[in-house]
């Protein structure tokens, strides 16, 4: 069920509406909440159902374990057994014909030619997020920083709650179970907002990604002979997209919770207006950044052990979001390149100098603070073109095309008004980046900001409408 889609807006007002008809009854609230996320995830493909209740089963079974065991071996082989368990079905499901594709190519430029068994089955959706919303509950249990939850209704809510669920923000434990056992009151004011948050989202999505994906894919999937500037459109348009599909995704989930009196992590923070590499990515997908830092970068040591440890786990912790993302040699490049962009800032200590907003306080960013984010996003661009491309080849032969004599001509198929629309967007989310989405505002008792965001509301409804893609298309972080 997307959520650009008429059956969730079908969906959505039906659950919310049961939900707060139950309203001080939480353990109700929840199991329906529980029921109505089963639900979500079934209407994807309901043969994976079994792999999301399992997950839920195991890892809620082993913290139980972990917190009764006897002695510390008996702790560590439930620990161990969930972690192997979770890691295995990521790693059939995800990158067994990956590995097995990748050895007999190897095999075969050696001369060795092999016929290995491939699975021929469709990736489960969420997987890569739900299974790690279970590894950081078991890993908080072990490290003695939570308790493990013995209500199975609450603990199955956190990993399945549906506005997360296949798309993340990765949530924690000790961030959302919470919430999930406090009894919950509907805030207008919050619900008000979640609202806002999720026409900014489907405005996101609808309009700018997927309009700028058709572009992207025409760039793409039609890159040979084509000129230089047409191929760095492509580039910039596919940009746009993953970011408006990505963060769109993100808005809807963090809004459609604020529905039900949840507050979920924030997701994105006006990343493309980052002034270096560092900096970019504490605002891009900063709940799985955050998982890495706090689940792999600081227990391999983090910044402790001198320059080298630091490099080292730098490029580990890119390499393997790299590979998360997807089994694609041309993922694994993207971790890399953006490994080789922040050295300059790990090396010199410098990747803490950003961590205030552009030009806090004032419209326009100074000349360096303009340099610095171009420069950045003029980076993110061109490592944008490996996470796009079908293969490392097809990516290196794209950047060949862009850089070309034809750089210097009209793009193909210019469409004026898209850029248009992608200026005005860029302009409203650079005007409130200092907030948590560009149609939140401050609740105030002038009638005159009343209208005028109400205003504003319209004719965000009113571009939707005009200019909106339809058509039900599927968000890009679904195959993740």
């Amino acid at each position: 069920m997307l959520f650009n889609s008429l059956n969730f807006a079908l969906f959505l007002p039906i659950v919310f509406a049961l939900y707060w008809m139950a309203k001080g009854k939480l353990q109700l609230q929840n199991i329906l909440l529980m029921v109505a996320s089963y639900f979500f995830y079934a209407c994807w493909d309901y043969r994976f159902l079994f792999l999301l209740v399992f997950s839920t089963l195991l890892d809620y079974y082993t913290g139980l374990k972990m917190a009764d065991a006897p002695n510390t071996s008996r702790k560590k082989f439930w620990f161990w057994l969930s972690i192997g368990v979770n890691l295995g079905f990521l790693g059939i499901f995800k990158y067994y014909n990956f590995f097995a594709e990748s050895f007999a190519e190897a095999l075969a430029m050696v001369g060795v030619k092999t016929n290995f068994w491939v699975l021929k089955v469709i990736l489960p959706v969420g997987i890569s997020f739900y299974t790690f919303h279970g590894l950081s509950y078991v890993i908080d249990i072990y490290k003695d920083r939570i308790k493990p939850e013995r209500n199975f209704v609450d603990y199955s809510l956190f990993v399945s709650f549906f506005p997360l669920l296949v798309a993340g923000p990765i949530e924690r434990a000790t961030h959302l179970l919470p919430q999930v056992k406090k009894q919950r009151y509907f805030d207008k004011a919050k619900a008000i907002d979640g609202l806002r948050q999720i026409l900014w989202g489907l405005f996101k999505k609808i309009v700018i990604a997927d309009n700028c994906s058709t572009y992207a894919n025409m760039a793409f999937d039609h890159s040979a002979g084509t000129s230089g500037s047409t191929l760095l459109l492509g580039a910039l348009m596919f940009t746009f997209q993953i970011y408006c599909d990505f963060s769109g995704y993100s808005d809807i989930a963090l809004g459609t919770a604020r529905l039900f009196g949840f507050d979920l992590l924030r997701n994105f923070n006006f990343p493309y207006f980052s002034r270096d590499i560092a900096e970019f990515w504490r605002r891009w997908h900063i709940s799985l950044s955050s998982w890495f830092r706090d689940y792999l970068y600081i227990p391999l040591g983090g910044s402790k052990g001198g320059t080298r440890m630091k490099v080292r786990n730098t490029f580990i912790i890119f390499l393997v979001s790299g590979f998360w993302h997807g089994a694609n040699w041309t993922f694994i490049i993207w971790g890399l390149l953006n490994a080789l962009y922040i050295m300059p800032s790990i090396l010199f200590n410098t990747n803490r100098n950003n961590l205030d907003t552009v030009a806090q306080g004032r419209i326009l960013p100074s000349p360096k603070e303009l340099f610095s984010v171009i420069l950045t996003f003029t980076l993110t661009v061109l490592a944008w073109i490996f996470f796009r491309a079908e293969s490392v080849h097809a990516a290196f032969d794209y950047l060949g095309g862009i850089f070309h004599s034809s750089l210097f001509t009209v793009p193909k198929d210019l469409n004026l008004s898209l850029l248009a629309i992608v200026a005005v967007f860029m302009g409203m989310e650079w005007l409130q980046r200092t907030k948590e989405h560009a149609l939140q505002f401050e609740p105030s008792g002038s009638q005159l900001k009343f209208y005028g965001i109400a205003t504003l509301n319209c004719i965000v409804i009113w571009a939707i409408i005009l200019w909106g893609s339809f058509g039900e298309k599927s968000f890009i972080y679904f195959q993740f």
